[in-house]
């Protein structure tokens, strides 16, 4: 299908869907970076989303669901066909057993806030963390000794033919950065489901204020970023290899190695993807070298050059 009958169709079939054209990616990620998506809408309920995949899957026209885009990287040609962002989809509810149901679309922080609220810990470790629930579940998000498999539940999603089914504890096969969904990107993650435990509200209320100063303290956030750019390689720290080599400061274009956490790429304001990828590559080709260590990037790499 053509993008013009695409659209026709979409608003055919869903005339409240809010969706853009030619939408520059950049907007739509903490990077600050990224070319047009073809067509993007971000739906105001489940039912439109699940609606919006159903339809791309049956036209056969290519679809991306994502969160805030915390830790995407889009290439400078954009991405074809339908980014679907979620982040409308924040809803949040307090079930019997001390477990939070939350939308794929709920950020990191609005979790943790409502847990704190609610006297249930584990949680605690999210504050901070720009990202959505669904983006947490997909990669395993996790800071400072907590992650999501330590927490999750369950998990409702959409699978490629277009039915809804459930995940259950083990069936998530959480992993180091993966999960169950890093290995079937076909599935769409709708809603999640979080046992805690019982707490004090002042000691979850300290250690998460406690957290937010380390992040401020230790981490550049006042520059766009997608956050830790490289996995963490077994036996050693990525900022920590990447500062040894003399890479602090390194720049590629307006992409930069920041001085404050070396496994930080910051946007210094106009950076675009080729000047990370470039930086990219040039750290991964210098650590080798001296190290003989091969750092893998925690960020996905997505679109057209």
């Amino acid at each position: 299908m053509e993008i013009g009958e695409v659209v026709t169709e979409l608003g055919r079939i869903l005339p409240e869907l809010p969706l853009k054209l030619n939408e520059s990616m950049s907007g739509h990620t903490t990077f600050r970076i990224g070319g047009p998506a073809d067509i993007w809408c971000r739906p105001e309920n489940t039912d439109q989303l699940i609606r919006v995949v159903r339809f791309a899957e049956e036209k056969g026209y290519p679809c991306l669901v994502i969160g805030n885009g915390s830790n995407l990287l889009v290439r400078d040609g954009g991405i074809r066909g339908i980014v679907i962002e979620t982040t409308a989809l924040d809803k949040i509810a307090l079930l019997p057993g001390c477990v939070i149901e939350a939308e794929c679309g709920v950020s990191l922080t609005k979790l943790a806030v409502f847990a704190m609220e609610n006297g249930l810990t584990g949680m605690e470790f999210a504050f901070g963390i720009p990202g959505t629930v669904g983006g947490a579940v997909y990669m395993n998000a996790g800071a400072y000794g907590g992650e999501m498999s330590h927490c999750v539940q369950e998990t409702d999603f959409m699978d490629s033919s277009g039915t809804v089914g459930t995940l259950r504890g083990d069936e998530h096969m959480f992993d180091y950065r993966k999960s169950f969904f890093t290995r079937n990107p076909g599935y769409v993650i709708l809603k999640t489901r979080i046992r805690l435990e019982k707490g004090d509200t002042a000691s979850i209320r300290e250690k998460m204020t406690e957290l937010k100063n380390r992040r401020q303290e230790s981490q550049p956030l006042q520059y766009p970023s997608a956050g830790s750019f490289f996995k963490r390689p077994q036996g050693y720290f990525a900022g920590k290899l990447i500062s040894d080599c003399g890479l602090k400061g390194a720049s590629c274009g307006k992409a930069k190695v920041s001085e404050k956490h070396c496994g930080f790429i910051i946007n210094e304001g106009g950076a675009t993807c080729r000047d990370v990828l470039s930086l990219m590559e040039k750290i991964q080709q210098t650590v080798y070298q001296n190290c003989r260590v091969s750092l893998e990037p925690e960020v996905r790499i997505i679109g057209e050059d």
